[in-house]
């Protein structure tokens, strides 16, 4: 399965093609070329979404995920002692887990997505859950998350980039209950890169970001 896949780039941009193919390991492996989700590569839309309070929310008003017990994350990226570039981390985690909520209760317009990004982000991220949506997928799997590595600008931005293995995340199809499952390559293992800022909740918010996959960065 595919996050918001970008060809690679120079420096950050906005999140504006989605590709969506499953991509992992397992021993229920396929030669043939795993479905496309329909409309997954399509534009972001120029407008942005609406922001949205969640009804469930943890402290400082954070929404509160509560995913399947067929998706599991871990995020190998230690605590680094400065409250800054820790709080980066943290909500930057929780944009990684609403986005992929938003896709589990089939929801486009799920608010927990947008309490952490803004704008065209925002946009694009709607469009990828509803590409989802229509092909009545939703993800499954374990996620991995590592090498992240925060840079400060001033108190109010930042640039995150972190690696993200894939190798066994799915996409499971609701209306058969099928996963499907594909090898483990070089392109389980996704480079991302992120532009954050800090609003006045005092939330880190994604607010551009872009992708490679493949990435030797990331390679076991």
């Amino acid at each position: 399965m595919n996050r918001r896949t970008l060809p690679a780039a120079a420096a950050l941009v906005t999140a504006a093609a989605l590709l969506l193919t499953a991509c992992g390991g397992g021993d229920d492996n396929k030669s043939k070329k795993p479905d496309k989700i329909a409309g997954a590569d399509e534009g972001a839309s120029k407008s942005a979404s609406p922001s949205a309070t969640p009804s469930a929310t943890t402290g400082a008003g954070r929404p509160k995920f509560e995913f399947p017990a067929d998706i599991s994350y871990v995020f190998d990226w230690p605590k680094t002692g400065d409250s800054d570039k820790d709080a980066v981390l943290a909500d930057a985690e929780q944009f990684i887990k609403a986005e992929d909520y938003a896709i589990v209760k089939q929801d486009p317009t799920q608010a927990g997505y947008r309490f952490y990004t803004e704008g065209e982000l925002a946009a694009s991220t709607q469009e990828y859950i509803t590409a989802y949506v229509k092909a009545k997928a939703r993800i499954t799997g374990k996620y991995r998350y590592y090498n992240a590595a925060v840079t400060l600008s001033g108190k109010s931005t930042a640039t995150l980039s972190y690696c993200q293995d894939q190798g066994k995340a799915f996409d499971l199809y609701l209306k058969t209950n099928k996963v499907n499952k594909t090898p483990a390559t070089k392109n389980s293992y996704v480079l991302y890169n992120a532009a954050l800022r800090k609003d006045g909740r005092g939330i880190w918010i994604t607010t551009k970001q872009f992708s490679e996959r493949g990435s030797s960065k990331c390679q076991p």
